[in-house]
């Protein structure tokens, strides 16, 4: 028996309320509602493109800093047979429920500048980039009493959900919507 793959709802669904692009799952508003008539390829099809959005973000906004660490934290998290980029955004979600910082697994933001593009490379063991080990934002985030570097990890995770969801909006106007 073959198990049928999973739709991407992750149970927040905003275009009940009228959102064009689902703020949970990142699709649009159509594919949602006419997920279930699309065949494998169709479904793969947005898959694949919500992974590529997922995975230029995350290269964008993760940084390397001990790639020793990296893998022993992977390892650790039991997600050594996963593909490198799905290695890190799992890690990173293992890593929020936890409570951990960043520099715990070698790891570090990389600030976005107002363009959208890094100011630094991605989490690549190949390319190995040096950043302080929680970023200011993390702090401005940080409730009073609480260490800012334990919530450096969710503040990423944060940054990097509404990144993708700013740019699968973009890619719906300049797609799909009809101009008025």
């Amino acid at each position: 028996m073959q198990l049928k793959k999973r739709t991407p709802c992750v149970g927040i669904c905003s275009t009940t309320y009228g959102d064009l692009v689902c703020r949970g799952c990142k699709r649009f508003a159509h594919e949602i509602v006419q997920w279930n008539g699309y065949d494998e390829a169709q479904q793969d099809a947005v898959r694949e493109r919500l992974q590529r959005l997922r995975d230029e973000v995350l290269e964008q906004v993760l940084l390397c800093n001990d790639p020793a660490a990296l893998q022993t934290a992977v390892t650790d998290a039991g997600l050594s047979d996963l593909p490198p980029l799905e290695q890190q955004y799992q890690l990173l979600r293992f890593m929020v429920r936890r409570e951990q910082p960043l520099a715990s697994a070698g790891l570090a933001s990389a600030g976005l500048t107002s363009a959208g593009s890094a100011s630094a490379g991605p989490a690549n063991a190949d390319q190995q980039q040096s950043a302080p080990e929680h970023s200011a934002e993390a702090q401005a985030h940080g409730a009073p009493g609480q260490d800012p570097q334990q919530l450096d990890t969710l503040a990423l995770m944060q940054r990097l959900d509404a990144e993708i969801y700013q740019r699968a909006k973009a890619h719906y106007e300049r797609n799909f919507k009809v101009p008025a």
